[in-house]
């Protein structure tokens, strides 16, 4: 017989098959072979052994009428949801994208549940902050699959890529209030999926209101851990004096940590700028040379600054820094004692009486008076006027200017709308948008320059531009996945037209044209920016850092290739012999070679965002991924000189089309024998993949 190559795997990670393989790697005892029901030898579990090697933990797998979880209508399907394989592809859309050759940023029009099992090859593991804003659950605004069988199918309905056959996506109709079941149904698989991408030190956040806030706390429980909540944020977002009982014009940010423990024994200790030092720095500059270093008339000066601060404004806590010297504002309050008592106790003579200072109750925080020496000899204790007060710890505001966030957040609604109305000169296109700044804070704030950020719940694109935003003045190249369902924007009202007016027929077209607008704002600030400092110094321009000023479009279609179902069994001789003859000619003739590329990206578990060049090799057009790690030839023809040609590159993978041995069964048995023949004697990792489609 022949030898074959491998052929492309064109289905989505099998989340199923993942599972079994880590747990029998960690348990190879517990897996048995067994008789399925048509006498075939099986791989299966053995429960049993599996509860012996838990050892006591086992007691958990004990049947027994009450447990504690969550439990809901649909909650099986929503598994056997997970497990499916999504067939699909995301096709390239050079056209809507800003700058695609080089973008890393990634903006996804698609079902976000099909485009997180697309994303399991390429991203497992390797995003670290996971941010979404689903629907509330409110009645209306409210999505979902009407079947869970017909996910991709429907979405090419509802998005017209395919003829509608009944499947659709809708909202709550009345008479359905606000079941929950609906909603859990359409949050688990999603959950569930993107857990799975995120680094081990990774973070998910989910703003949620009232509605759903105890369910979306349950679920996370149950896909993350109780174990790994962190905290859940609450956002003065308005004041409501029309209501009747209380005015809840607040909402939440719930976040958990993939793994809790981890970031412990990391000793992640996550800080912030606080808020407005940076004003307040600039001030006191001012207010030392208005006032020449006259302490008293700058302390004046600075009280009265910060009274302009309204009472919730973020800004107010640092008004209790109202002492100033050389070293700017500071306190003299900071407390000098042992945490929970118990601490040393020894003389600190007074500088001016010389007698010993009243101790804390608690004993002083240094082990020794050596080492509180240092503390006084660099001017970090202020002494009260005799011995009988307790020294105060000084507190610079701009020698500590980091703190930890604070869980209770004033961000005004009407704020967050004005904001996002002068991207689009001023015209309201979307109702009660986010605010971009305070989920820029809270990239800052989770994620390092490098890191991914991944919203799949994307709307207007708020993600996508706090981190475009969040990298300007740090010169750090955070990245975005942003996904958003094609959702119609309505018509007949005023926003409605105002987002038709700038070609938005969709919120994802409104997300698209929102990051082109920041990106083409921020491309005109760093060029007058530019040129004013070389007009100053001429030959010497400010330098501007390279930032990833785009961003590729990409859109959930069906694969470019027939990928074989073989889902009924009880197909007739007559019917397979018709489906294998679709299968002579496999490859969609609408699709592009770019289309064809992408998917192979994808399907082989690189990044769509990898830089692909074009070569020649044998007089063959080759596409190289990720500087030769993955070589993809699509062309028509394969010859004995291209295998020759490649294997001598020795990438990581190649792949081909099939059809480019035009049958010629030898020449494909010596292209396997040419690669494993370079493979012999080398680690798995250096062997070169052979892989057909």
């Amino acid at each position: 017989m022949v030898e074959q190559p491998e052929k492309v795997a064109l289905r989505s990670m099998d989340i199923g098959e993942e599972k079994r393989v880590r747990l029998k790697a960690m348990f190879p005892a517990v897996f048995t072979e067994t008789l399925d029901d048509k006498g075939d030898l099986v791989e299966s579990i053995d429960f049993e052994k599996l509860k012996a090697e838990l050892g006591t933990f086992s007691d958990l797998f004990e049947a027994r009428r009450e447990r504690y979880g969550l439990d809901w209508p649909g909650k099986k399907d929503c598994m056997r949801l997970i497990q499916q394989p999504s067939v699909a592809t995301l096709k390239p859309c050079r056209e809507e994208s800003v700058n695609f050759d080089e973008s890393e940023n990634l903006f996804i029009e698609g079902d976000n549940l099909e485009v997180l099992k697309l994303l399991q090859k390429s991203y497992y593991s390797k995003v670290k902050m996971i941010y979404i804003d689903p629907p509330y659950n409110t009645g209306k605004e409210f999505i979902y699959p009407d079947k869970y069988s017909e996910t991709l199918d429907t979405y090419l309905a509802y998005a017209g890529l395919a003829d509608d056959e009944g499947r659709k996506f809708a909202t709550n109709t009345p008479n359905e209030g606000r079941f929950h079941t609906k909603w859990l149904n359409m949050m688990y698989p999603r959950l569930y999926l993107a857990r799975n991408l995120l680094q081990d030190d990774g973070y998910f956040v989910a703003s949620i209101d009232d509605s759903e806030l105890d369910n979306l706390r349950n679920i996370l429980n149950e896909v993350f851990g109780e174990e790994n909540f962190i905290a859940t944020l609450v956002y003065d977002r308005n004041r409501k004096n029309d209501a009747k009982l209380f005015s809840v014009g607040h909402e939440y940010m719930v976040v958990y940590a993939k793994n809790k423990l981890l970031l412990t024994h990391l000793d992640i200790r996550l800080r912030a700028p606080k808020e407005g030092v940076d004003e307040i720095r600039e001030e006191f500059k001012r207010l030392r040379q208005k006032h020449n270093d006259n302490w008293e008339l700058v302390a004046a000066g600075l009280r009265e600054y910060y009274s302009t601060f309204d009472e919730d404004d973020p800004r107010k806590p640092l008004t209790r820094y109202t002492k100033v010297d050389e070293r700017g504002p500071f306190r003299s309050d900071g407390n000098p004692s042992w945490p929970g008592g118990g601490g040393p106790r020894y003389d600190v003579p007074h500088p001016t009486t010389g007698k010993p200072c009243k101790i804390p109750s608690r004993g002083w925080v240094w082990p020794t008076y050596d080492r509180m020496k240092e503390e006084i000899e660099k001017n970090n204790i202020v002494f009260g006027i005799d011995e009988t007060t307790v020294p105060g710890v000084r507190m610079d505001l701009f020698e500590k200017d980091e703190q930890v966030m604070r869980s209770v957040t004033f961000s005004y609604a009407q704020k967050a709308s004005q904001d996002f109305a002068k991207i689009f000169d001023g015209k309201k296109t979307f109702d009660n948008p986010k605010s971009y700044i305070d989920l820029k804070k809270l990239v800052q704030y989770l994620t390092v320059p490098g890191d991914l950020v991944l919203d799949f719940f994307a709307g207007t694109g708020t993600t996508g531009h706090s981190v475009i935003v969040s990298n300007e003045p740090l010169k750090a190249n955070r990245k975005f996945i942003c996904v958003q369902l094609p959702e119609p924007i309505g018509d007949n009202t005023e926003v409605a037209n105002n987002a038709l007016s700038f070609g938005c027929v969709t919120i994802a077209d409104i997300c698209k044209e929102r990051i082109r607008r920041v990106i083409k704002k921020i491309e005109e600030e760093r060029a007058i920016k530019q040129k004013e400092s070389a007009g100053k110094l001429p030959g010497m321009a400010e330098e501007q850092h390279d930032l990833d000023l785009g961003f590729k479009v990409l859109k959930l279609d069906r694969s470019n290739f027939k990928v074989w179902d073989g889902s009924d069994p009880n197909a007739t001789e007559e019917q397979i012999a018709k489906q294998l003859e679709l299968f002579v000619e496999h490859i969609n003739p609408k699709s592009s070679q770019e289309d064809i590329l992408y998917e192979l990206l994808l399907k082989s578990g690189f990044m769509p965002t990898e830089k692909v060049e074009k070569l020649t090799l044998a007089e063959k057009t080759v596409f190289s991924i990720a500087e030769g790690a993955l070589l993809i030839c699509l062309e028509d023809e394969i010859t004995r000189d291209l295998i020759d040609a490649v294997a001598k590159a020795e990438p990581m993978r190649f792949i081909c089309l099939d059809k480019g041995f035009k049958g010629n069964d030898q020449l494909k048995a010596n292209a396997v024998q040419t690669f494993a023949a370079r493979n012999q004697g080398r680690e798995k990792a250096e062997q070169v993949v052979f892989r057909t489609v």
